[in-house]
């Protein structure tokens, strides 16, 4: 067993120190980031925030964006969810089956992580911590520096790679010591522990589920339940109509991605569909692109697209009603 580790790595104070904590033992550490799908896919992975984060203790990462196989463990979650779309068990045992996978190809001998005994109900009970650990073949080959004297002594302890009297023992959701621990590392940066995941956000997990109830769909989905105002319109097809010219350069960005696009002749937003529409439909989107857009009585004209093809051009007159509106929002 050789002196170098993977640390599953996120930005936030635990998994920084977790990481710290083994480099001072004289461990190379590389620090795998997970990209949620949140994340525009299009982003240079250097240039968000934990990577910054990742300089304060020089801990080189490397990268993996969660693609549509992470979509695939949101959709169907051995382990069920938490309050909002969260599989947190699977999630968590997904992560380190890819820090298995690094770990092999780049030749270190075990996984770090900053999990803390006791800190989150779902997934950090020690028998959900044994059990992650056995389901993502990992048994005995995962570090937790902050709460390893709390559980059984690991290999890379037992092979004196790493020393267990250097570890610590903490739990609980206190963070009074990871504080305490941070001034001691000259960590001053880290994102807020208070922070959750996306699916955790109760609106963008009404859409999650919703994505989930209409198959199929994948991590440019997930990308885009965090822009926009999501509405279905019916069993076959929703849509999302940007708020601002951010969100319009988005939807704009991915428009070959979507399934049928419109875009005015007239100052208002474009609309991302998803799913299978009639002509039946056109009138309702028309509708949609008066209430959000401003038509006039020469510029009224909407261009459908389906499939990147210029299929034909609506005239927007009459906006939505509220009542119909609110019946359709995700």
């Amino acid at each position: 067993m050789n002196k170098k580790a993977i640390a599953l790595y996120s930005g936030g104070l635990d998994s920084l120190l977790a990481a710290a904590i083994v480099i001072r033992q004289g461990i190379e550490v590389i620090g795998l980031h997970c990209i949620l799908p949140s994340v525009d896919p299009d982003v240079n992975p250097e240039s968000l925030k934990p990577s910054q984060l990742a300089q304060q203790i020089n801990l080189p990462l490397v990268y993996y964006r969660c693609d549509d196989e992470y979509a695939q463990i949101i959709a169907h979650p051995k382990h069920g969810y938490g309050k909002n779309a969260n599989p947190c068990i699977d999630c968590k045992i997904f992560f380190l089956h890819k820090a298995k996978e690094y770990m092999n190809r780049l030749n270190a001998s075990f996984v770090i992580t900053g999990e803390v005994v006791g800190q989150r109900p779902m997934s950090q009970y020690k028998s959900i911590l044994k059990h992650m650990e056995k389901e993502s073949g990992l048994e005995g080959l995962i570090i937790r520096p902050l709460s390893a004297k709390l559980l059984p002594t690991t290999i890379p302890e037992k092979e004196g790679i790493i020393d267990r009297q250097k570890l610590y023992a903490i739990s609980g959701r206190s963070r009074d010591k990871q504080f305490e621990l941070a001034q001691e590392f000259g960590i001053s940066q880290f994102q807020s522990p208070t922070g959750g995941c996306f699916l955790t956000i109760p609106q963008i997990a009404l859409r999650v589920k919703d994505l989930i109830a209409h198959p199929p769909f994948n991590s440019l989905d997930l990308f885009l339940a965090n822009v926009g105002r999501h509405y279905r319109l019916h069993e076959h097809a929703s849509i999302i109509v940007a708020r601002n010219e951010k969100e319009c350069n988005i939807l704009q960005r991915y428009k070959l991605h979507a399934d049928f696009f419109i875009e005015p002749s007239f100052k208002g937003p474009v609309i991302y569909g998803k799913g299978i529409i009639s002509q039946n439909d056109y009138p309702l989107l028309a509708q949609f692109m008066a209430r959000y857009g401003r038509p006039t009585l020469n510029e009224n004209s909407v261009a459908l697209f389906i499939k990147g093809q210029h299929i034909t051009t609506i005239e927007s007159h009459n906006p939505i009603d509220d009542t119909t509106l609110s019946k359709m929002r995700i």
